[in-house]
């Protein structure tokens, strides 16, 4: 298979990461999202990476993407994630196209003009949909109109978000409901900025109180059985964290060439014990930066292999999330008491890779993934 060049992706991702990784502290002690890196995003076109030509996109590749987002993540997690939400949405409609071709176009055709949507499916009851069970948000018809009302929890973007996909139920079913972010009956809660990870992500907590759109923008579920998985999703993923897992190790090494102790009359990295962490640190992540790439490149985009591909996006995604934790962890030891400080950027570093165990598939979920496929059970 001729692999794809992808250093046009790693350019664009690093003139991104240049411009918003000034901001990204401000932006985390605040808790919010600059509009600079939205607009940043949107004249790049890195919103469009997946949307199809025909609606003013790109059509980039997941690998594209994925190399894009890996270099956009050292610079900001929170600002990737944000984009990343809008990049596999419409990469998985791509190729899935299991929304009406009007909707699929028109979300497309934002996308390419810089619009963010993102999915409002979490609730305070339901926790994660993949789990299972009904949203209380609920839907109904009247007249020609559909009218929503219910709590959502979670929903990356917030008040950058142009579009909303939400989750809820009609008639004792679940549906999709596409909702300009801008109708009346919307309000955000400002309930994410001094959480543990990601805190400029702005994934805040969303109340539609009578939302009405036209009924056109009804998403019925029609899935094929059974579902085509998104890889999308868990590759930008792994992305999202192993981008500050590298901005940590690079972090790491500033300070060992810089810091020297008056006992030791030379910089730590000279100091064998020094050498060694970092030849640790840059073993992990260039084996799961590799994985990540390779698997990127192998994807297909055929919604028929996507099953059968799942395991192995499923175990990119796993080995950059646990490498990430490890590399930032290494890098805290590393630098020591110093970097318990917001005056350099690890201790930020490590408090983002930790939201990578909340994003499906993760953990025993994504193991048992592989372990299945394995053993064709």
């Amino acid at each position: 298979m001729l692999l794809e060049d992808l250093t046009p992706a790693t350019t664009l991702g690093k003139k991104l990461a240049a411009r918003v990784a000034p901001r990204a502290p401000t932006a985390d002690s605040e808790g919010t999202l600059p509009q600079e890196d939205v607009v940043d995003l949107s004249e790049a076109g890195y919103v469009g990476l997946a949307s199809p030509r025909e609606f003013g996109g790109i059509h980039s590749s997941l690998a594209y993407c994925v190399a894009a987002s890996l270099e956009l993540a050292k610079g900001s997690p929170s600002t990737a994630l944000v984009a990343n939400m809008t990049l596999h949405t419409i990469g998985y409609q791509r190729e899935a196209r299991s929304w009406p071709e009007d909707i699929f176009s028109t979300l497309s055709s934002a996308a390419a003009a810089g619009h963010l949507l993102n999915s409002a499916a979490s609730e305070p009851d339901l926790g994660s949909p993949s789990r299972g069970g009904l949203p209380r948000t609920t839907a109904s018809i009247i007249n020609e109109n559909i009218i929503i009302s219910g709590h959502k929890t979670w929903v990356t973007g917030g008040k950058h978000l142009s579009h909303i996909l939400v989750g809820a139920t009609l008639n004792d079913s679940f549906v999709t409901v596409w909702i300009p972010a801008n109708e009346l009956g919307i309000r955000w809660e400002n309930t994410w900025g001094d959480s543990l990870a990601l805190r400029a992500s702005e994934s805040n907590d969303l109340f539609l109180t009578e939302v009405s759109v036209p009924k056109e923008h009804l998403i019925p579920a029609k899935e094929a059985v059974p579902p085509i998985p998104n890889i999308w999703f868990p590759m930008l993923m792994a992305a999202t964290y192993l981008g500050p897992a590298i901005a940590a190790r690079d972090e790491a090494i500033i300070y060992a060439l810089e810091r020297t102790p008056t006992a030791l009359g030379k910089p730590i990295a000279s100091l064998p014990k020094i050498q060694r962490q970092i030849g640790e640190i840059d073993i992990a992540l260039i084996a799961a930066k590799a994985v990540l790439l390779d698997t990127a490149q192998q994807w297909t985009g055929n919604p028929e292999e996507a099953a059968k591909f799942l395991p192995l996006a499923a175990g990119a995604k796993h080995l950059a999330v646990e490498t990430s934790l490890e590399v930032t962890d290494k890098a805290l030891r590393l630098v020591g008491a110093a970097a318990m400080s917001n005056d350099l950027p690890l201790e930020r570093h490590f408090r983002d890779v930790r939201a990578g165990l909340m994003h499906p598939p993760a953990g025993e979920a994504a193991l048992e993934i592989i372990g299945k496929s394995a053993l064709q059970v």
